[in-house]
């Protein structure tokens, strides 16, 4: 089991693991590896085929640029299989994130799309790594970019930057709202148009509706404020960026597929007879989530409630405040004779702080006991990449596997046994 890497939560990213060609088409599944490792922490498993798959279908299916939101999980594995289903931009949010895409990933283009930007790293980025888009909502910042990149030897002579004002929006009903953070009101961006048309080498509108937004109609009337906002500007616009906010299944949760997300955007941006102006987006969740679960080993059980070696200050943070539900399931330590009806648990993390809790509930068979293992699906998104050394329980292994996700979402599957998706991550690895 050479795949295996044991790692720290904190460890830099580049000590991460990659595997071989050969190891690409003959991943373990989940079971196999428990079965002969039997983990006594938590182990995290990537399915690059299925991110493979999803990168591909949003890719054929958008008709402009996808930029994956490296945010949700800068795994190289992960990245990796993004890169195989045709993704070639990059949505990167720290000079972190930009420093580690532009080593794996050489002719990436690399866009900066975090509003607030420390001087230190706009300079990296642009000198070091040839980032050239920068988003912004404020004057302030707006001015910092400009006097940033100005320093640098010849920055004015050939190259201009591409510029893109990060607009606000009214709240969309999603899960987590990302316009009170970020973003400009109408009045506000119509100025900063104005004001970084002449600076810009290409001008741009972004937003974002909210991270697993359900609406479809939530895009057309972003789309449309950002039109109403071009307009009163009266510059021209070369790019409008819908952001990410596409939502995949969780249980309890159907989502529509992507393609009534995507036909809401193309109506709406058709309406606003922008024939220059090109359209990119900015999907993380969606192309990752299916993509990763994580294993865990019950320490203790009091009656419903299962003691895990996870929990919120590790993989399972959407857990527990913002009471996410994920799908699990049982890999016996011992095996059992019969089916037993199912239950409803909740889980307790491993360390001592009491808000370290997921009431779920979590449906699995009503005998789970001590030394069982648990999968829990739909981690691929926010799942490892918020593991924190709180309490010093931050130990866990990765590994890629090949089984399908424990939930799919619908417009995201792709063929993924022995069809394109598998030849093209044999190339990739």
């Amino acid at each position: 089991m050479s795949q295996i890497q044991n790692r720290a939560a904190v460890a830099p990213l580049q000590r991460h693991f990659s595997i071989s060609a050969d190891a690409a088409v003959s991943r373990p599944d989940v079971s196999s590896i428990v079965a002969c490792m039997r983990p006594q922490e938590p182990m995290h498993c990537v399915r690059p085929a299925s991110i493979t798959a999803a990168s591909q279908a949003f890719v054929r299916a958008f008709s402009g640029d996808v930029l994956y939101a490296v945010k949700c999980n800068p795994e190289p594995a992960v990245l990796r299989a993004v890169w195989a289903g045709g993704v070639r931009h990059f949505d990167c949010a720290s000079i972190a994130e930009v420093t580690l895409v532009r080593r794996l990933f050489p002719g990436a283009a690399i866009h900066f799309m975090h509003p607030v930007k420390s001087r230190a790293a706009i300079c990296e980025a642009w000198v070091v790594n040839g980032v050239r888009d920068f988003v912004f909502d404020t004057q302030c910042e707006l001015d910092k970019i400009l006097i940033e990149i100005g320093r640098q030897e010849g920055a004015a002579l050939d190259v201009k930057p591409g510029l893109f004002v990060r607009l606000a929006l009214p709240h969309s009903g999603a899960a987590i709202d990302l316009s009170t953070k970020f973003g400009a009101d109408v009045d506000v961006a119509v100025e900063l148009l104005r004001n970084a048309r002449s600076h810009a080498g290409k001008l741009g509108v972004a937003f974002h509706v909210g991270s697993q937004c359900m609406d479809p109609l939530a895009w057309r009337e972003a789309v449309e404020l950002a039109g109403i906002v071009i307009a009163r500007a009266g510059v021209v616009v070369d790019v409008i960026d819908v952001g990410g906010g596409f939502p995949v299944a969780y249980p309890d949760i159907d989502p529509p597929p992507l393609g009534a997300f995507l036909a809401e955007i193309d109506a709406a941006f058709d309406r606003l007879d922008l024939p220059h102006t090109r359209l990119w987006a900015e999907p993380g969740r969606a192309l990752v989530a299916g993509g990763g679960s994580v294993v865990v080993q019950v320490q203790l059980r009091k009656g419903n409630m299962l003691y895990v070696n996870d929990g919120v200050f590790g993989s399972l943070s959407d857990a527990g405040a913002l009471g996410f539900r994920f799908p699990v399931r049982l890999i016996r330590a011992k095996p059992v004779s019969g089916g037993a009806p199912m239950a409803a648990f909740g889980f307790f993390g491993p360390t001592c702080d009491s808000s370290d809790v997921m009431h779920g509930p979590f449906m699995l068979p009503n005998d789970v006991a001590e030394g069982d293992w648990i999968e829990i699906g739909q981690l691929g998104a926010y799942g490892s990449c918020l593991r924190t050394p709180f309490n010093g329980f931050d130990r866990a292994a990765l590994v890629e596997v090949s089984d399908r996700p424990m939930l799919e979402t619908a417009g995201y599957e792709a063929e993924q046994d022995g069809g394109p998706v598998s030849d093209i991550l044999a190339v990739a690895a």
